[in-house]
């Protein structure tokens, strides 16, 4: 439970723990072959959609609301199992262009990307558990994608779970469309 005994922290923890399980038990049966399958159109491959979720989730919890550095820089830095980072949306001339282009061409071990994935997890996990309620309410600055002035609480809902629940329905169905569960 939150330092204050936070009512509205503790459910959005419980929140943001039921997207990690369903995004690595939606990965859970995910091959490499599978992972780099490109699919027709701009679906993002399935290793991708995996990457761009947790490597979003480390850069928003431990830059934007804790003010240091991600995990990707830090601890994990040449060990999060993907080839290249995605592009930085602040300093992209033509971010949809790029994030298109790394898309296609980055590479994941998916060992080594689970166990990142699991310390941004855990990451965020102990930012929340210490976090009162008004911690939900403290504005940051979106601006850098076009969203202006929100609140930890609108980000974590939007940014971190409903971006994962989407890309879970993302990979649920590129696994379909090759033939998998």
């Amino acid at each position: 439970m939150a330092q204050d005994g936070s009512r509205v922290t503790t459910w959005i923890r419980g929140q943001v723990q039921s997207a990690h399980g369903f995004l690595e038990a939606t990965m859970a049966d995910v091959t490499a072959e599978m992972a780099h399958w490109g699919p027709p159109g701009l679906a993002l491959p399935i290793g991708a959609a995996y990457a761009h979720s947790v490597t979003t989730e480390d850069w928003l919890v431990n830059v934007l609301f804790r003010g240091g550095a991600p995990l990707f820089a830090g601890p994990h830095a040449g060990k999060t199992g993907i080839s290249e980072l995605p592009p930085d949306p602040a300093s992209a001339k033509d971010w949809a262009g790029e994030f298109a282009g790394w898309s296609r061409r980055v590479r994941i071990d998916l060992t080594a990307f689970r166990a990142y994935a699991q310390s941004v997890y855990a990451s965020t996990d102990a930012y929340l558990s210490n976090a009162p309620d008004t911690e939900l309410e403290r504005p940051v600055d979106l601006s850098f994608v076009g969203m202006g002035m929100q609140s930890v609480g609108f980000v974590v809902n939007n940014a971190v779970i409903g971006h994962a629940f989407s890309h879970c329905g993302e990979i649920s169905a590129l696994k379909g469309v090759q033939g998998k569960k």
